[in-house]
């Protein structure tokens, strides 16, 4: 008999508000060790609350937020860091005037690890040879596509158990969103597990194992991607044409 999957990031019940408005509404989530799961869903529809929620920048109202079993509600952002979260966030927000060798190295900041750290950047040269080409080029010179390697590479650096990624086809050509989702898959062959906030439902449910799709702060679907890729009438309430 097979063991039940072990949830690295889970939410139960989360409520979150914003002064008197109430953003999230009894959010019930959960990623396993080793998925992707996609969250999906329109503007003003929570999914940029939920990803600050996991990164402790907003705390629950009512509710709980864990984190390899343990409840992190009222954790620091830098600690949930070091305990093995790493974002990519909208829009890349890499430092533009930092080269991106010095881009790539502010993802490391809460390690001390030397070796380590020289191991895992060549893994990241290894992973992205176009950026190992641009190293010492100022981040801000690169096109986007180039720019969301880094911001890929950034998050690695950390060593993170959990990757949350904010919308990472923002602003790329559509053919380079293919591209982000096929690097997005490699990253999780290496045994790194994505949690993947996005609105291109296509593009992030042909890669996920997993989705939830997020309407006015509540979770209206959930399910395999697989078979949310098939419902038609999830596509036509909830997400449009894809």
């Amino acid at each position: 008999m097979e063991s039940a999957p072990r949830a690295l990031l889970e939410f139960r019940k989360v409520h979150t508000h914003y002064g008197r408005i109430e953003v999230l509404k009894s959010i019930d989530c959960r990623v396993n060790e080793g998925e992707i799961v996609c969250l999906l869903g329109g503007n003003a529809s929570g999914k940029s609350t939920t990803m600050k929620t996991v990164l402790g920048i907003v705390r629950p109202t009512t509710g709980d937020v864990l984190f390899d079993g343990k409840v992190v509600n009222n954790v620091r952002t830098s600690e949930r860091i070091k305990r093995g979260i790493a974002t990519v966030p909208e829009n890349r927000r890499l430092f533009p005037h930092l080269t991106v060798l010095e881009n790539l190295e502010m993802g490391a900041y809460t390690r001390s690890d030397k070796q380590g750290i020289a191991e895992d950047l060549e893994r990241v040269f290894e992973f992205f040879p176009k950026v190992h080409e641009r190293r010492t080029q100022r981040a801000g010179t690169l096109s986007g596509g180039e720019q969301q390697m880094v911001a890929f590479g950034r998050a690695l650096m950390s060593k993170p158990r959990l990757v949350i990624m904010d919308e990472p086809s923002m602003g790329l050509a559509p053919a380079l969103v293919e591209q982000a989702f096929e690097i997005i898959q490699a990253i999780n062959e290496q045994g790194v597990t994505i949690f993947v906030v996005e609105q291109n439902a296509h593009a992030a449910l042909s890669i996920a194992n997993r989705g939830y799709v997020l309407q006015t702060g509540r979770v209206v679907i959930e399910g395999d991607a697989k078979d949310l890729l098939a419902n038609e009438e999830l596509r036509r309430a909830y997400l449009g044409e894809m």
